[in-house]
């Protein structure tokens, strides 16, 4: 069972960071102010997420999940 936690939790960092990094892409290529702040906004927050919920699942079940 730990093992297959390990591959959850690697796979939502590499997708988080993946996100984010796509954010920062679009953040450079988008033409105006306000669709930069949208792309960078729903990116971020969903890359956000992953990386989140990847500690999450690598912490496993102790206090340290709640401090995340």
């Amino acid at each position: 069972m730990s093992g297959i936690l390990s591959i959850a939790a690697g796979a939502c960092l590499a997708l988080g960071g993946a996100f984010v990094l796509i954010g920062g892409i679009g953040l450079l290529r988008m033409p105006s102010f306000f669709t930069r702040l949208h792309a960078a906004g729903v990116t971020d927050t969903l890359g956000a997420g992953l990386v989140l919920l990847g500690l999450a699942l690598d912490a496993g079940g102790s206090q340290g999940t709640l401090k995340i």
